[in-house]
């Protein structure tokens, strides 16, 4: 089985000065994923090499928040952990209770303890914050209404970042992290963490990451809604387009989605203007930000 990777950076109506930043994010976390399929790694070590952590999003009091879920399709483990604030690299935490707890989820301190007690080096979270990100949010702070919807609006970034992967025994999983949206409430979790939601792999469906809008694919707990139809017969590719405009049409909501199934065959689509993504084979790699549908 040729492996393979697909990788996304984020669902939204990116402006033009920001497209050459984003595809070169997604390469090089491309790369990084890469390297460990193409040596042999197992598809569950490639996604691992996906994560937000410094530089993402500050919520309401200044702060990174991060979350995120890792799952193997191959057994349907799944880790997460949601509300951490000392972990620069939350799913390899993630990954520690995939393969070390009999659970699947921890939040706040008690994931943050779970991964000092397993190898994982806690940080301070002023080591995540960095300048850029602290002026956005005073910037958006000191407009005269921060409230409503417009938080939520195809306008504004997400920065969620994703992958799926396809290894050479066949195996595929996910994974999804993310520091949520700019100035959130303290302790709002989105979709990316939640199994089904943000993130799902099953070798007999699919592996599914998503990005955009966390309470509308929370909603509709879509990554499990796109895999259960790739594995009812539908190809990935038009699973992805048809959740996108399920979440379009039942909830208003907007987003994007990677899809890949254990055959190899994948699709990518958004109802945002643009979305990041990457994808490479053994053949061929290619990125983007813009993916015309079927």
């Amino acid at each position: 089985m040729d492996p393979i990777l697909i990788v996304h950076g984020g669902a939204w109506a990116m402006p033009d000065d920001a497209v050459d930043a984003h595809i070169r994010g997604v390469r090089a976390a491309l790369a990084a994923g890469w390297r460990v399929l193409s040596s042999g790694g197992t598809a569950l070590d490639a996604v691992e090499e996906f994560d937000a952590g410094r530089g993402s999003f500050l919520n309401r009091d200044g702060k990174v928040q991060l979350d995120a879920l890792i799952m193997d399709g191959a057994t349907l483990r799944a880790g997460g952990v949601g509300c951490v604030e000392r972990l620069r690299n939350p799913v390899r935490a993630a990954r520690k209770i995939l393969s070390e707890s009999p659970h699947v989820y921890f939040v706040g301190e008690g994931a943050e303890r779970f991964a000092a007690e397993h190898g994982v080096a806690l940080c301070d979270n002023a080591e995540l914050v960095i300048p850029r990100e602290v002026a956005r949010l005073r910037e958006y702070q000191a407009l005269p209404d921060q409230h409503g919807n417009d938080l939520f609006a195809p306008e504004v970034s997400h920065d969620t970042v994703g992958a799926v992967a396809l290894d050479r025994h066949g195996n595929i999983a996910a994974a999804t992290s993310t520091g949520g949206t700019l100035n959130k409430a303290p302790g709002r979790l989105g979709d990316s963490s939640l199994i089904g939601c943000g993130c799902y792999a099953d070798n007999h469906s699919a592996a599914v990451s998503t990005t955009g809008w966390g309470e509308p694919i929370m909603k509709l707990v879509l990554a499990k809604w796109t895999a259960d139809r790739v594995g009812s017969g539908a190809q990935p590719g038009f699973a992805a387009e048809e959740a996108m405009l399920h979440l379009k049409n039942r909830v208003n909501g907007h987003g994007g989605i990677i899809v890949l199934n254990a055959k190899g065959e994948f699709g990518i689509a958004h109802n945002t203007p643009r979305m990041a993504w990457a994808t490479k084979t053994a053949q061929r790699e290619d990125a983007g930000v813009e993916r015309n549908p079927r």
